[in-house]
């Protein structure tokens, strides 16, 4: 009887959740096995197509900040293998260092008021996760110096649309620490634990957290919830992650996270108009923090490629180099010498 009770008591709770997202889904998720093993997943969806290409950025690079003349300006210290949307924004991706970076959507954002070419320093949300795979190499470290708030993160609509961007920011290590970023109310706010190894679009961490509260007295061997929504995506990815065998055999290991973020995705095809929260995997990421491999998977091929970071050349005098993936190109197995040197995308700037 009391578990009933508490089952009505978690179905009250995400209901109230559940209604009031108006969003777009995905989800991320950070598998923690023994010497040194550590995967991170993440899964993208969205109501139409979003193209996306892998791009391989050296370091020294020389950014600027895509908010007016007062943007932040640097030089990046590490090189990357990013995952981008439309050629306009980094959303994944992994630097030499393991440090990892997932763009999610999240519809309560409310960034801090920013004017253009004021004398605020400004940054693009466009650059924001490959401002931090540029600079750290720890979650500690970014942590660390994106809580001074010496600039102001700001957003924009996606170019071409009226689809204000409203994103959080997720970050995990090769040791396996995690940290999520999100801007409520205008102020930056930080979760900082290496027990935060799942995150889906919605609704703000905080919330997410409490779901988890909720379901941790229901065994997930007797019910998880089933539905596409954020809310039940959250439960499932946090029960699956802790759930499967920890090894550091890294192919058993692919398998298991590969499983659990697809267990957490999205069949292509649905989508409801009166349900934005619910849209259609366009593809997923595993991130190799130990070995230092890169996984990519778009839901219309069907093999997985991947890029080994041994193979590549991060140095300072490297090109810049893309593998296109965003009119379906179809590789297979490791695909670093499918890369094509190019110049790289223009990040969106402000309205």
């Amino acid at each position: 009887m009391k578990t009933k009770i508490r089952i009505l008591i978690v179905f009250a709770f995400l209901s109230t959740i559940i209604y009031s997202e108006k969003n777009f889904a995905c989800t991320r998720i950070v598998y923690q096995g023994p010497n040194g093993t550590i995967l991170t997943a993440r899964s993208m969806d969205w109501k139409g197509e979003i193209p996306a290409n892998l791009w391989v950025f050296p370091r020294g690079i020389e950014r600027f900040g895509e908010a007016g003349n007062n943007s932040v300006k640097w030089k990046s210290k590490y090189g990357s293998v990013v995952t981008s949307s439309w050629d306009i924004a980094s959303s994944d991706g992994m630097n030499e260092k393991g440090l990892v970076g997932n763009l999610l959507w999240l519809a309560e954002s409310a960034y801090p008021q920013f004017e253009k070419n004021s004398k605020t320093k400004g940054l693009a949300v466009s650059l924001w996760l490959q401002y931090v795979l540029d600079n750290f190499s720890t979650v500690s470290d970014a942590v660390s110096a994106l809580e001074k708030n010496e600039f102001t993160v700001t957003s924009s609509h996606i170019p071409g649309t009226d689809i204000f961007a409203t994103v959080h920011l997720s970050i995990s290590d090769a040791s396996g620490d995690n940290a999520i970023f999100e801007y409520i109310n205008g102020k930056l706010v930080i979760h900082h634990d290496r027990a935060y190894v799942a995150m889906t679009n919605s609704p703000i961490f905080d919330e997410q957290l409490a779901i988890n509260a909720y379901w941790k007295s229901i065994p997930g061997t007797i019910m998880l919830p089933g539905t596409n929504r954020a809310a039940d995506r959250f439960v499932r990815a946090h029960y699956y992650i802790d759930a499967i065998p920890k090894t550091d055999n890294i192919r058993t290991a692919l398998a298991s996270v590969f499983g659990v973020i697809r267990n957490c995705s999205v069949p292509l095809g649905i989508s409801s108009v009166t349900e934005p929260n619910i849209s259609s995997t366009r593809w997923r990421t595993v991130a190799d923090q130990k070995n230092l491999v890169y996984y990519f998977d778009n839901v219309l091929n069907p093999n997985v490629v991947w890029v080994a970071f041994s193979k590549l050349d991060f140095s300072e005098k490297a090109k810049v180099r893309k593998l296109s993936l965003a009119n379906n190109e179809n590789y297979s197995g490791e695909s670093s010498m499918n890369f094509q040197a190019m110049a790289p995308f223009k990040f969106a700037g402000l309205d």
